[in-house]
């Protein structure tokens, strides 16, 4: 080309989650079965819709008024909806116009970094969620910046490193929370909010908060919104129904924007995220008229019991399994549908194997390993892959110098979902002991 055209951050946009699905597919082409624990849809492990939310949708999709635009923040009658179970809380008090929506949160993600000034940083949790430290650092053009969560204390946050990376690095301008967390399954107790939302207020920081899974809490664990926690400190709370509901095909997600009339500047930030959805027009209409009758429906509470309830009993099951390898950091998950397991520092090595029996599939996965700057953990990832068909995401993928793999609790055959965590149980110990 005349001139380089690529963005500076284009390097920085790396998604592992589904990247490792091409690396499935050629293994199924193979031979090999595979059981695909790497990502977060509950559709595609066989969550069933209930007749009455398919009711919902298949009504609205009658009605002409689904199919043309909407307001560029979003349905009116869906803001409102929104806005009022925020203020029957008690504590932030937002109108409809302080929430936007988007088509599916990495959307939302996308433009909340990109209309950053590229000076201006976001502090992220390690591990973090790919699409985030992804748009984060392209942004930028820089790695991401991050304070540790520690798997020796549940994957609770470092407020020491968070506060000393504030301190020393005067670039960063906003805080972001993951609550309950993806990748680590961890979630957050009120005391750890606050003195993040206390940090955010010394040093005149703004506060992005995702929140997607808030409502997929168990094992007696209890968190709070950040907008009970808030107070006057600048904030974004990013919410969806791709998890809870869950469609994750409708690709719709919201913000809601607290204390934008307490910095002028924070206000102009959201201005332009506003005036960049009004360029592209609005998000899509259907799924957002959705919302109101599906989260208000009489069996809707139900419904999502059922299915805390049966994350809650597979976490346990995935924890007593892993937790007797002697070889790894386990951590019980108490949200969301995944689980964060970490190796014990020194144990992954660049010559580890597991047996793989197809020759075609041995050297793919050769081929795959021995390139340069593969982590040891993504090594492990895939001869787990080609020798017993479970696909899971490296750990390192997430933006950690921790080494090991995240996996989801979404498979619903409890005698499949006890198999695949035994499989795994025994294949770390023969691939540390090769």
């Amino acid at each position: 080309m005349r001139n380089n055209i690529v963005h500076i951050g284009a390097g920085e946009l790396t998604y592992e989650i589904r990247a490792i699905v091409e690396i499935a597919d050629k293994l199924k082409t193979l031979g090999i079965k595979t059981n695909m624990e790497n990502i977060g849809d509950p559709i595609a492990k066989g969550e069933k819709i209930p007749q009455w939310m398919k009711k919902i949708v298949a009504d609205l999709a009658m009605k002409d008024c689904s199919y043309g635009y909407c307001a560029t923040r979003g349905v009116l009658e869906t803001r409102e909806f929104l806005a009022e179970r925020v203020n029957n809380r008690g504590k932030a008090q937002i109108t409809p116009d302080d929430i936007i929506f988007f088509n599916g949160l990495g959307d939302a993600i996308q433009k909340v970094y990109g209309l950053l000034r590229r000076e201006a940083r976001v502090i992220g949790p390690s591990p973090t969620y790919s699409t985030h430290s992804s748009g984060e650092a392209s942004h930028a053009g820089q790695r991401p910046v991050c304070y540790r969560l520690d798997p020796a204390n549940n994957w609770y946050p470092d407020l020491d490193d968070l506060r000393l990376s504030i301190k020393y690095n005067p670039a960063i301008c906003g805080i972001l929370i993951i609550n309950p967390d993806n990748p680590t399954g961890a979630v957050w107790p009120e005391r750890f909010l606050r003195e993040i939302v206390a940090i955010a207020k010394e040093f005149d920081l703004f506060i992005i908060c995702d929140e997607i899974y808030l409502n997929l809490v168990y094992n007696g664990q209890s968190t709070k919104p950040i907008s009970d926690l808030i107070g006057d400190v600048p904030a974004i709370s990013m919410k969806g129904i791709s998890k809870e509901v869950p469609w994750p095909g409708s690709r719709c997600g919201w913000i809601e924007v607290y204390n934008a009339d307490k910095d002028p500047m924070f206000k102009r930030y959201i201005q332009s995220i506003v005036d960049s959805k009004m360029v592209e027009v609005c998000s899509t209409t259907l799924p957002q008229k959705a919302i109101p009758p599906i989260l208000s429906h009489p069996d809707y509470p139900a419904w999502l019991a059922e299915r805390v309830a049966r994350y809650e009993k597979f976490s346990n099951i995935a924890f007593d399994i892993l937790k007797q390898v002697p070889a790894l950091k386990v951590n019980r998950t108490n949200g969301a549908f995944y689980m964060s397991v970490a190796f014990k520092e020194g144990l992954l090595n660049s010559t580890q194997t597991l047996p793989i029996e197809n020759p075609e599939v041995r050297a793919l996965v050769e081929g795959l390993v021995n390139q340069p700057g593969v982590s040891v953990d993504k090594r492990f990832v895939y001869y787990l892959l080609a020798s017993t068909g479970i696909c899971v995401v490296p750990l390192s993928s997430f933006f950690t110098t921790e080494q090991g793999f995240r996996i989801t609790l979404l498979e619903r055959d409890e005698a499949t979902f006890t198999r695949i965590f035994k499989n795994i149980a025994a294949n770390i110990e023969a691939y540390l002991a090769s």
